[in-house]
């Protein structure tokens, strides 16, 4: 059972935002790799969908898991459309509990 896996508006510019943080301290090449590792893990949400951690206590229906323990990934599964939406992803230590609840899900 495969999932179409869509990234919000949100998440991407969170993803272009990482890119640069990691670029502007380190190395261009070094961003885009990682970037393009988080995408990818995102990516195989579409086999696995329901891998994470529920936190319904943020939003109804969110599933939060974390690449290589320096990025978390928020985002909702519908099984009835077969899709994974992937509306936050967050570097470092920013605090995703506090902004979720206020976060657009459409």
């Amino acid at each position: 059972m495969s999932h179409a896996v869509q990234f919000a508006p949100l998440a991407l510019e969170q993803l272009d935002a990482i890119e640069d943080y990691i670029a502007y301290a380190g190395s261009p090449v070094t961003a885009e790799r990682y970037v393009d590792a988080i995408v990818t893990y995102c990516e195989s949400l579409a086999m696995f969908p329901h891998r994470g951690i529920r936190r319904d206590d943020l939003l109804p229906g969110l599933r939060i898991t974390n690449y290589r323990h320096s990025a978390i990934i928020a985002f909702l599964v519908d099984d009835d459309a077969k899709s994974v939406s992937i509306i936050g992803v967050f570097y470092g230590r920013q605090d995703y509990e506090a902004v979720l609840p206020d976060f657009p899900v459409d």
